[in-house]
């Protein structure tokens, strides 16, 4: 949620589905992480509430391996 430095939305999710991954448009239980972006919606307050870990852009390009 939120707007990336380092790439665009679709571009982060192709990272992620190339790595084995899977993207989904909505928050749920069921989600392991949300990637939390500059100026972020609706979906951070619900990973919060759900209890969803939240990583940053800096962590997800560490675990995608694409870290500088």
């Amino acid at each position: 949620t939120g707007t990336l430095k380092s790439m665009t939305r679709d571009e982060a999710k192709e990272k992620v589905k190339e790595l084995g991954g899977k993207t989904t448009d909505s928050v749920s239980k069921n989600v392991d992480y949300v990637v939390v972006g500059e100026n972020p919606g609706s979906k951070y307050q619900k990973a919060l509430q759900l209890g969803v870990k939240t990583i940053n852009e800096e962590e997800f390009l560490k675990l995608i391996g694409e870290a500088k």
